[in-house]
């Protein structure tokens, strides 16, 4: 079949991914992981759980930076006008729904943060961390892929970096819009593959 983006030229290049890698974990908080949250019962979700923690262990092992943030305001006044009647509700600083997943958390280790936008990057300390660190290469994953995931990819995209999606490590609510975007980003911005294959990579460095 003939794909009219591949035909003009869309993804003819491979982004080589560089020597010092860090992992971004995006919004893996309760509210997403735990079916007792409006959100939380996304099956495709949990798996993306599951499989980003096997991936973490593979870079803390490694000693790669690792990244993550949870979403939370203090009040509608600071929050943005999301359409998604749990975030008004409950993304709030200090309720249980804004607590990373303990399968993919480690205090001692991880640099943890709030955002309050889609992406990771937005009004948030993470290039000063990356920069510190000297990261030319992200690997993002987390949650949703259409939504926060995208948005945090195109924000490390616009700040220089070399980005790698593991598509079994990103989740969403339906499989339709987890697979459209990363088709596009990957036509765009970034070089999508399975966790597998970036542990592979992760042995060769760190």
């Amino acid at each position: 079949m003939s794909d009219k983006y591949s035909n003009v030229g869309y993804g003819g290049i491979t982004i080589e991914p560089g020597k010092r890698p860090a992992i971004l974990v995006v919004d893996l908080q309760t509210a997403f992981t735990d079916p007792q949250y409006a959100l939380g019962g996304l099956p495709m979700i949990h798996a993306a759980t599951d499989r980003t923690a096997a991936l973490l262990k593979v870079a803390r092992a490694r000693k790669i930076p690792v990244a993550k943030c949870y979403t939370a305001y203090e009040s509608e006044q600071d929050m943005p006008l999301w359409k998604i009647p749990a975030v008004r509700e409950e993304f709030r600083y200090g309720h249980p729904c804004t607590a990373i997943d303990p399968r993919v958390h480690d205090p001692d280790y991880d640099f943890t943060f709030c955002k309050t936008g889609p992406s990771i990057f937005f009004l948030t300390p993470l290039t000063t961390f990356l920069h510190r660190q000297g990261v030319d290469t992200v690997i993002v994953t987390g949650c949703t892929t259409s939504g926060c995931v995208r948005a945090s990819i195109v924000d490390a995209f616009s700040w220089g970096y070399r980005v790698l999606v593991p598509e079994d490590c990103c989740g969403d609510a339906d499989e339709g819009p987890h697979r459209d975007n990363l088709r596009d980003v990957g036509r765009r911005y970034a070089e999508v593959m399975q966790g597998s294959a970036v542990e592979r990579y992760l042995g060769t460095v760190g």
